[in-house]
């Protein structure tokens, strides 16, 4: 069978749930168990593009967003050699704030949807794991993450849950499946600043594993809050780098091999199913 890397997408329709730094320390994470990872940044801010060092994300002649209009006008793609940034055991597609302007010009044109999933494509072989951080806003970058996807986590922060919010995303994936890619699956909902000590994280977590267990996995890895995030963030590291010993960087190991086993009972799943079609 032919290698293929899995798309793993971070998304929520709501800011300040800690998707950058959930996609930037599982990239780490996934890198130190050796797997070769990809990270493609999507949100026009451009934080996951700093949090991996890269200062001036304006300067680089080509990223994310010249890529997504090469697509636009039909023209070929560059060579990956010179759009991809390597940032440690992590290589990245950066982004700049011209896929704002972009992306306002993707939404007039046919079949836009699907432009990442064609720039990833090729790119796949190359690569264990891409993993895509994705901006607050649903909008048609975030589709197009959807459309490219194979997997998607879903971080949720206690503090500020809305059920309506996650239900409005469940939503939007189900009509991705429908419309546009049959195989996208939710990989969980990820807990993330979590305050363990509050009654209210504990209320809100209990509420989300009760109401949605059944239909969605829920990782039993959770992300505690932690001053040790905003210094890695300040430091343009991940918190599994810059303080190993950390609570939230044991967190982010441990999500990380539940994502990996999750990984294997699908291949094993994939295994048996195909056994039974050629019986």
């Amino acid at each position: 069978m032919k290698h293929s890397a899995q798309i793993i997408v971070c998304c929520a329709q709501k800011g300040g749930v800690a998707k950058t730094v959930t996609t930037h320390n599982l990239a780490v994470a996934l890198s130190q168990t050796g797997k070769k990872v990809l990270a493609v940044d999507m949100d026009y801010q451009s934080n996951l593009t700093c949090c991996l060092g890269i200062e001036q994300p304006n300067d680089l002649p080509v990223g994310i967003a010249q890529l997504l209009e090469a697509e636009l006008h039909d023209d070929d793609l560059p060579e990956p050699e010179s759009y991809i940034q390597h940032c440690g055991s992590i290589d990245l597609i950066a982004a700049s704030t011209y896929l704002s302007a972009v992306s306002e010009t993707m939404r007039l044109e046919m079949g836009s949807e699907r432009f990442l999933a064609d720039i990833l494509t090729p790119l796949r072989p190359l690569y264990d794991y891409i993993l895509v951080d994705t901006g607050p806003k649903l909008d048609n970058l975030n589709i197009n993450a959807l459309v490219a996807a194979d997997q998607v986590v879903i971080p949720v922060n206690p503090q500020y849950l809305s059920a309506m919010g996650l239900e409005r995303l469940m939503a939007t994936i189900a009509k991705v499946r429908r419309r546009f890619n049959p195989n996208i699956e939710i990989a969980g909902v990820l807990l993330t600043m979590c305050e363990k000590r509050t009654t209210l994280c504990q209320t809100i977590s209990n509420q989300i594993r009760q109401e949605y267990g059944s239909v969605l996995h829920v990782f039993q890895s959770t992300i505690p809050m932690t001053v040790k995030v905003g210094e890695s963030v300040y430091f343009s590291k991940s918190v599994i780098e810059y303080c190993p010993s950390s609570p939230a960087a044991t967190a982010y190991q441990a999500f990380a091999q539940e994502l990996l086993d999750q990984g294997k009972l699908r291949i094993v799943a994939k295994a048996e199913l195909q056994k039974e079609v050629e019986s």
